[in-house]
């Protein structure tokens, strides 16, 4: 493999070989990037500068002096995440890899606002910091999600009616007491498209990425990249009008929504209105996959009525793979059998010819994994490491 630009590699670009494994001596890289020798060695001392990369033991020989490897030091730092849902906030620190150290989840109730929950989260995350003895200054990002449009810019929930209290707030300034690392903050269903792209990079750079739990969502990934839209309210499924839902009224004030018939709230109110004890979606795959008859034909039902509605994104995106995750992805194969039903039966034959429909990689540590990619995919960028090289010479 050659590099196809005329300028020469960076040491940003020959640092993304090292940490994916494309490189693993100065050899290597030297051969993959066209640089000399003297070129290679001095972007690795940069590297090594930071921190980023070290020598491990020798590489095998093949002939004279065996060569050292390079590896990503990816316990140089750690990255905090906070995947914050309706009911409850998954919270955990990883390695510079997206390996969880520790994790803890703070359950709440719905509705709570940010001025209660986020004090509870600090104080949280740095127990959880202490706990695998590593200090505020090791903290290089905090990656943050919540339901809803979220504007990244600002950090803050943008115009979603679900997370009432919270449109608009920044959440970076509740944190400052943990970390003065930057935050990153995006949609739960975007963060978990992510975690999914990391896996599947290289198979299926078009994925479509969907959430069913207490509420619905999608993330979109087209050609390897994710997409927010131009107010980064892409993905917003479970607002789409279905006939099923026709005249009912949904928790954002619409009528007629997908999520009336077909989120976790509305299978759980489903089953209360029967008089049947359950106070969340998990309740309702619990006795799903305990064999309850009425949980699960709605949970298939549910299934069928988001396939209703993606067929038609199936349709428009033609991604690789669908994938579900969220907590009606927890009763599997009852909830993709009514929804590969829907798609295969709706889509057009050729946009599902090669289609996979799967659960998520990482099961209920999707959300805060993709946590993870959000802040590594950005402070570990090429142009981010190049940007702290140039600026490391004018210190």
């Amino acid at each position: 493999m050659t590099r196809p630009s005329t300028t020469p590699a960076t040491a940003g670009e020959v640092f993304t070989l090292i940490r994916s494994g494309s490189a693993t001596t100065r050899s290597e890289i030297g051969k993959l990037t066209g640089l000399s020798r003297t070129a290679v060695s001095a972007r690795v001392a940069a590297l090594q500068s930071l921190g980023l990369i070290a020598d491990d033991d020798e590489g095998p020989s093949t002939g004279g002096r065996p060569p050292s490897t390079l590896t990503f030091a990816n316990s140089s730092g750690v990255v905090l995440v906070v995947a914050i849902g309706r009911s409850r906030a998954q919270l955990a620190v990883t390695d510079l890899a997206g390996t969880i150290l520790a994790a803890e989840d703070i359950d709440k109730s719905v509705g709570v606002g940010p001025d209660e929950l986020m004090p509870e989260i600090a104080e949280h995350l740095s127990s959880l910091l202490a706990q695998v003895h590593r200090a505020p200054t090791e903290v290089i990002g905090i990656g943050l999600s919540i339901p809803g449009t979220v504007d990244v810019a600002a950090g803050a929930s943008l115009d979603s009616p679900m997370m009432a209290g919270w449109d608009g707030v920044a959440l970076a300034p509740y944190l400052t007491s943990v970390t003065t690392a930057p935050l990153f903050a995006d949609n739960d269903a975007n963060v978990m498209a992510l975690a999914e792209l990391s896996e599947r990079r290289e198979s299926a750079p078009n994925l479509l990425m969907i959430k069913a739990s207490t509420g619905l969502g999608a993330g979109i990934v087209m050609g390897g990249i994710l997409q927010r839209g131009s107010l980064g309210a892409s993905g917003e499924i479970g607002h789409t009008k279905t006939a099923a839902a026709r005249g009912m009224k949904c928790r954002c004030g619409d009528v007629g929504c997908v999520e009336t018939v077909a989120s976790g709230w509305a299978l759980v109110h489903a089953l209360r209105d029967q008089g049947r004890s359950v106070g969340h979606v998990r309740d309702v795959v619990r006795l799903a996959l305990d064999g309850d008859s009425e949980a699960r034909r709605l949970i298939r039902s549910s299934g069928r009525l988001i396939g209703d509605v993606i067929s038609g994104a199936v349709n428009l995106l033609n991604p690789e793979v669908l994938i579900i995750g969220g907590d009606m992805a927890e009763a599997d194969e009852l909830f993709l059998a009514g929804l590969r039903e829907s798609v295969y039966g709706n889509a057009t034959a050729l946009a599902t010819r090669k289609l996979q429909i799967a659960s998520v990689s990482h099961g209920a540590q999707s959300g805060i994994l993709g946590c993870a990619v959000l802040v590594l995919d950005h402070l570990l960028s090429a142009r981010e490491i190049d940007l702290r090289i140039a600026a490391s010479l004018h210190t």
